[in-house]
């Protein structure tokens, strides 16, 4: 079966395991890339648009982890 290009916010809602709240608002700031189609205006993210996104949530995350080491036991 061929995936689709797009993704309505709800599906990048749960590809992601956040709230439609948290993708409309990444979506808002320009954190997540999407285009606003049809007479409705309807917000759509483009597939790979998503795939970069999360790859640069793992960049950002190692980071992260590099300036801030974790200080627990040991």
């Amino acid at each position: 079966m061929e995936q689709s290009r797009f993704l309505e916010l709800n599906d990048v809602a749960a590809e992601l395991n956040i709230s439609f709240a948290q993708v409309y608002a990444l979506v808002r700031r320009g954190d997540l890339p999407a285009i606003k189609i049809g007479g409705r205006g309807q917000w759509r993210v483009e597939r790979v648009k998503l795939e970069e996104f999360i790859a640069r949530l793992y960049t950002e995350t190692a980071d992260f982890i590099r300036e801030n080491p974790f200080l627990g036991d040991s």
